[in-house]
């Protein structure tokens, strides 16, 4: 059959090539819209136990990726295609197998006085099958990285911890139990996280399918001209707030620079910025929409998960971090225009029918799912009314979602989450190694130890981990593996400044000051007298970590842990996104320079340096309380904050409204850290004023060159 051979995987999902060619894209298509229905349905209407859920989500995703992965077209192998063929079913026939096998499983072990699993033959194969499959399947849509760690996880748990040495050795377990974990534990394949990819993530792409489809991106794009049009760098105005709006639908850095990018980037550089600037301008924003509420990505979904904190709770906290960050952004952009005289010229003309066209589609549903989200709904829930008001209010606009843009609008959502799916199934083999052999807290107690209870090298750690393990992983993947080794840790040392300033005061409560009774220091007769502020430091870094890990939860309110908790989870979700921007492996930066036709790691070291919030903002997170503060102090750091950001905007631009003298240098140094102190009003109104009086006084020195 000679459509076999064609280039299957670039035509799979489009409506228009199934109508000319019926067969097989007919009968696929039609599969592929119904598997977006039952993504609905499911999550809404239909009651199926977590593992079928899970386990027919997986089914689906990965025959999808099992063929349009498949290197057929290539050599015109009508065998490989076909191999492919059977390799997609094979492992969907094998995930299914594995729902139903659960309780068979659990009769014969019950029935046998023995400790092992009781697997049959079909069990073990399916078993296998699919977590080779999910290795395989990873490989081909990321690289090495995510199947070799996979592996050595695996292999961890079955040889490899106890040939370890110091903190790394772990026992080994049975090859059937590490087989059981993998496919059962609420850790492994079939648990949380596949449960956040079946119930959540893949219905907000589908949303964001719909959005696409229905012109709300036409929208977005309009709507930033328009904004940014009278602005001096107009052009890179319209990147930043078309990549922050975009983000609200995408959610991915990368699909956002290359959907925005090609309207935006030659736009920039026909208004005169650099061809590295103005990529480096559309990564670092198109990273931000990562970053942007309601969606998020899918940091956001998990992160709800793994501290059982609501969705729109972590939305709502998240909305002033989102603005400090395409604010820095700005002010880049900004300076840049000012410092080589880039005029007003409007970035293009403003086509006020797409404008209008999409602005009923993009924002009704949004704000309908966005109140839902922040009124308690499940994000499932909101997403699928939200999916339900767009294609109801689409018919009183030109742009209608009849049928055939539906379909579009499934097959795109489907096409879209095929790698996320398909990518958190086999994260969770590296989850379930890693929370079943205990290297998180191995891991948590290294960061521990290696920062000496300093806060400040503890997060320069994490950052560091971040960037070496972004090279090979999504923002995705690394997010889940540094939030599972570091999160914790990081919560830890937010909750001791709490236990740090109550050894100030001296613990009254003799049950409270008993359970310090067996940290070898001599400090410890203080604890109920009170220390000076230097000795309750010394003291909590000489504490034992096993020793803080039980004392936190007596001297620390609950409701404060969940604050530390959430801050922690943030603050690694922020720094897992510089992989994205940052040299060596930059992906977005590098999308961007293809489309500018710049060089690739110059543009990554300008997206690097115009995407700093990504390192100031999870401070902001550690340092003050922007999380889990009361509006007004909120607001008060957001408002001092931007003035900081944009002093050490200036610093790195060495450039302001007007060219900078050398001793304003050091007054602008001093004046972001008045900014950025916490919660010290007089430090925030001298920094305030002094950011001001660069502002003017440069401004006046550039008007006057």
């Amino acid at each position: 059959m000679n459509t076999a051979i064609e280039p299957f995987k670039t035509r799979l999902f489009s409506v228009e090539h199934a109508l000319s060619k019926p067969w097989p894209y007919i009968p696929i298509l039609a599969a592929i819209c119904m598997f977006g229905i039952w993504h609905v349905l499911t999550n809404v209407y239909l009651t199926e136990p977590g593992l079928w859920q899970n386990c027919i989500h997986f089914a689906g995703f990965a025959f999808l990726a099992a063929i349009t992965t498949s290197r057929f077209e290539k050599n015109n192998s009508q065998t490989v295609f076909w191999l492919n063929i059977a390799f997609g079913v094979t492992l969907a026939f094998s995930s299914l197998w594995i729902a139903h096998a659960e309780s068979g499983i659990y009769s014969r072990t019950l029935a046998k006085t023995g400790l092992s699993w009781q697997f049959t033959f079909i069990d073990w194969f399916a078993g296998i099958m699919v977590i080779v499959g999910a290795i395989e399947l990873t490989r081909r849509l990321t690289g090495w990285i995510i199947p070799v760690l996979i592996v050595l996880a695996l292999s961890y748990n079955l040889f490899l911890g106890e040939m370890l040495p110091g903190a790394f050795r772990a026992a080994s377990l049975p090859i059937d139990d590490v087989l059981f974990r993998s496919l059962y534990n609420d850790e492994g394949m079939f648990g949380i996280i596949t449960t956040i990819s079946s119930a959540n993530i893949t219905l907000f792409m589908i949303f964001g399918a719909f959005l696409v489809v229905s012109g709300a991106s036409d929208f977005v794009i309009e709507l930033s001209k328009l904004i940014a049009g009278r602005l001096r760098g107009g052009a890179a105005f319209v990147a930043v707030l078309s990549s922050a709006l975009t983000g609200t639908i995408s959610g991915s850095a990368v699909a956002n620079t290359a959907s925005t990018g090609v309207i935006t980037i030659p736009l920039m550089k026909s208004n005169g910025f650099r061809p590295a600037f103005a990529a480096g301008v559309e990564a670092s924003a198109s990273t931000g929409g990562q970053l942007m509420p309601p969606i998020m990505g899918a940091g956001a979904f998990i992160m709800a998960s793994y501290t059982g904190i609501p969705y729109g709770t972590i939305v709502a906290v998240s909305i002033v971090p989102a603005i400090l960050y395409f604010f820095s952004v700005g002010f880049i952009v900004r300076i840049e225009a000012m410092k080589h005289d880039i005029g007003i010229e409007k970035p293009d003309a403003v086509d006020k029918t797409k404008m209008l066209a999409g602005a009923l589609n993009f924002v009704l549903p949004l704000a309908i799912m966005t109140t839902l989200l922040v009124t308690g709904k499940t994000p499932s829930y909101a997403a699928s009314f939200a999916i339900a008001t767009l294609i109801v209010v689409s018919w009183f606009t030109p742009n209608k979602m009849g049928p055939k843009n539906i379909l579009r609008a499934l097959s795109l959502g489907i096409s879209t989450a095929i790698m996320t799916a398909v990518l958190l199934v086999a994260v969770g083999l590296i989850n379930n190694a890693v929370t079943t052999s205990g290297l998180a807290n191995t891991f948590a107690l290294m960061i521990a130890q290696w920062s000496q209870g300093s806060l400040i090298i503890a997060l320069a750690l994490v950052a560091i981990a971040s960037l070496v393990l972004g090279m090979g992983l999504p923002v995705t993947a690394a997010y889940i593996v540094l939030s599972i080794l570091s999160a914790p840790a990081l919560a830890g040392m937010l909750a001791d400044g709490l236990v740090v300033q109550q050894l100030v005061a001296g613990i009254g409560d003799p049950v409270k000051a008993a359970t310090f009774m067996l940290v070898d220091s001599p400090l410890v007769a203080k604890v109920a007298t009170g220390m000076t502020l230097a000795e309750a430091n010394e003291f909590m870094r000489t504490m034992p970590f096993e020793l803080a890990v039980v004392i936190r939860p007596t001297l620390v309110d609950p409701a404060k842990m969940t604050v530390f908790l959430l801050t922690a989870h943030l603050i690694v979700f922020w720094l897992s996104q510089d992989s994205n921007v940052t040299p060596p492996v930059c992906l977005a930066a590098f999308t961007a320079a293809g489309i500018a036709g710049s060089k690739p790691m110059y543009t990554g070291v300008q997206a690097w340096k115009i995407a700093k919030g990504l390192y100031i903002v999870p401070l902001l997170f550690a340092y003050t309380p922007l999380i889990g503060g009361d509006i007004l102090s909120v607001l008060q750091i957001g408002f001092f904050s931007l003035f900081g950001i944009y002093a050490l905007s200036s610093l790195l631009q060495l450039y302001s409204e007007g060219p900078l003298s050398i001793w304003m240098y050091p007054l602008l140094a001093v004046a972001a850290a008045a900014c950025f102190y916490p919660m010290h009003l007089l430090a925030n109104l001298i920094g305030f004023t002094m950011v001001l009086g660069i502002i003017l006084l440069t401004r006046k020195r550039g008007q006057a060159a």
